[in-house]
């Protein structure tokens, strides 16, 4: 769980000290680059992780992730540009592509079957506390302490999780045969990296038909496309391409990185606009996104249990892009004279949305994949939820930008501009002591900025929406299709068998009492979170 709380912590922490981390390095323009490098890289690098501890070892795996993690964030801590920063996220990113994966392998290993339910409900609610600790807990440290111990405080937890997994994990280790897909992984981080560039640059530093962003098109276009061809050849490839088999299985993954664009992005500008708009301190900053984070609590706790009785496949999935469709359009009203307390009240609904589609669609994944494809449909929209959002960040980004940079131009001419947000120290409490003319511009081009954001967002959930409409109602327990077709093609009892032959030799526990034992749980239907193994 420790490793499960340093993954998504880390990104929470950073949102709230973000601009006081981008002021006190220089240079605004890279605002985004700092969360976009750092989701990059842990989307590239989980389906490695995961078949690294697949082959190899999760144990030793998930402990080599952790310490890759912690060398990333004691170099972030240690960081004196906006260079070296962006760098080091990278690092500190690389390793926590194995954090959550690492975590889910070992635990699927040790916990046994009548048990993971709950071990699922824990993590259920990991997640959103760590989403609602995250900025407040980046908040105080930046206030009352300095900005770089948001990175430093990894340390101690990631070594406590060292420590517990060392001496408390027992595993015996046996080497699969198989090959990691290393060229499908490649080519799905090159292609994630040309678009992640491409909605950069496009638009902002070159225009829409320059040569570097057709460029930037054609290498996403052709390693995608190679990506499919070798995933289909692959021993054991990245992506199952037999999960997409189901249409709701595919429909999921479009929904997981829609909402996931949706909520790494607004998590991300509102601190700022709250911060230089509001007049916030940091800690305060991540008090007024409170009510978002416990409305993401609140649905992703529901959402769950509703969809557990069954019937509301189809119907949650439309009900939470809906309210993130009216939560976006409700952040629209947010402006530079709009009232803390509401500012503050208007993030619970983008909150409640995101939170019903974000369960939903991992209930919906898991669903529709075989036991035998099971870890790989988790870990495929977890992956796009990534992708979703380091492109999100990047794409909207460049929009918010574009858009300050236009606010700020036009108050205070190019010159002026440059030295706020160049190199200059440009940071909330450096604000307050400019000359009025100067704070009401940079307030206006924040408050541009983050609308430019949010319409973006509108944009993203309308599409949600449409999407869900698509999904289909799953067969009820106890019909024929109900059992063992969920995923296509593999289903069934012999589906299970041949995972257990393909398991043999994997990660087991050391002592019996760790084993997991297999028995026919009475009473499972289509809506489980781990499929029962048949006796």
């Amino acid at each position: 769980m420790l490793g499960i709380v340093l993954a998504t912590l880390d990104g929470q922490i950073i949102s709230t000290a973000l601009p006081t981390v981008v002021g006190d390095l220089g240079g605004m323009d890279h605002f985004s680059w700092v969360v976009t490098v750092y989701l990059l890289a842990m989307s590239a690098t989980t389906p490695i992780w995961g078949k690294i501890g697949d082959l190899y070892g999760r144990k030793g795996a998930y402990m080599s992730s952790i310490g890759l993690f912690l060398a990333g964030s004691v170099l972030c801590g240690l960081a004196q540009n906006m260079v070296q920063l962006i760098t080091f996220r990278a690092l500190q990113g690389l390793g926590a592509g194995g954090l959550m994966v690492g975590a889910l392998s070992v635990l699927g290993v040790l916990v046994a079957p009548q048990d993971r339910g709950r071990v699922q409900s824990v993590v259920g609610v990991m997640l959103p506390v760590a989403f609602v600790g995250g900025p407040l807990l980046g908040g105080f440290i930046t206030d009352y302490m300095n900005w770089r111990w948001t990175f430093y405080v990894n340390v101690p937890v990631g070594i406590v999780a060292l420590v517990a997994v060392a001496r408390g994990v027992k595993l015996h280790t046996e080497r699969v045969k198989g090959r990691i897909d290393y060229l499908g992984a490649l080519l799905l981080t090159v292609a994630i990296m040309a678009l992640t560039l491409m909605a950069t640059w496009a638009g902002n530093r070159y225009s829409w038909l320059s040569q570097p962003i057709i460029g930037l098109g054609l290498v996403a276009v052709v390693s995608l496309a190679w990506f499919v061809r070798v995933e289909r050849r692959a021993q054991e490839p990245v992506m199952p391409p037999g999960l997409f088999r189901s249409r709701e299985f595919s429909l999921a993954q479009v929904l997981s990185f829609l909402a996931g664009a949706v909520m790494v992005s607004t998590i991300n500008y509102l601190p700022q606009y709250m911060q230089f708009v509001q007049g916030a301190s940091s800690t305060v900053s991540g008090l007024l996104i409170l009510p978002m984070m416990l409305g993401m609590l609140t649905a992703q706790l529901t959402a769950g249990r509703l969809m557990d009785r069954g019937g509301l496949d189809r119907v949650m999935p439309i009900s939470g892009s809906a309210v993130m469709v009216v939560g976006a359009l409700v952040l629209l009203l947010l402006g530079t004279g709009t009232p803390v307390a509401l500012a503050s009240a208007l993030t619970v609904v983008m909150g409640l949305g995101v939170g019903i589609l974000m369960q939903s669609t991992m209930l919906t994944t898991l669903n529709n994949a075989t036991h035998k494809d099971m870890g790989a449909a988790s870990g495929t929209v977890t992956l796009t939820r990534t992708i979703g959002g380091s492109l999100g960040v990047a794409v909207l980004g460049a929009v918010q930008s574009g858009r300050m940079h236009e606010t700020l131009v036009g108050r205070l001419g190019s010159g002026a501009e440059e030295r706020l947000t160049g190199g200059g120290e440009f940071t909330p409490a450096v604000l307050k002591n400019m000359p009025p003319a100067v704070r009401d511009a940079a307030e206006a081009a924040v408050t541009s900025g983050l609308r430019g954001v949010v319409i973006g967002a509108t944009f993203l959930s309308a599409v949600a929406f449409v999407t869900t409409w698509f999904i289909r109602a799953a067969p009820r327990a106890g019909s024929p299709l109900a059992d063992g077709t969920a995923g296509g093609e593999g289903g069934g009892p012999d589906a299970t068998h041949s995972d257990q032959s393909r398991t043999e030799g994997e990660d087991r526990p050391a002592t019996p009492s760790l084993r997991a034992t297999e028995h026919k749980q009475p009473g499972a239907g289509a809506h489980a979170t781990f499929p029962r193994e048949p006796s």
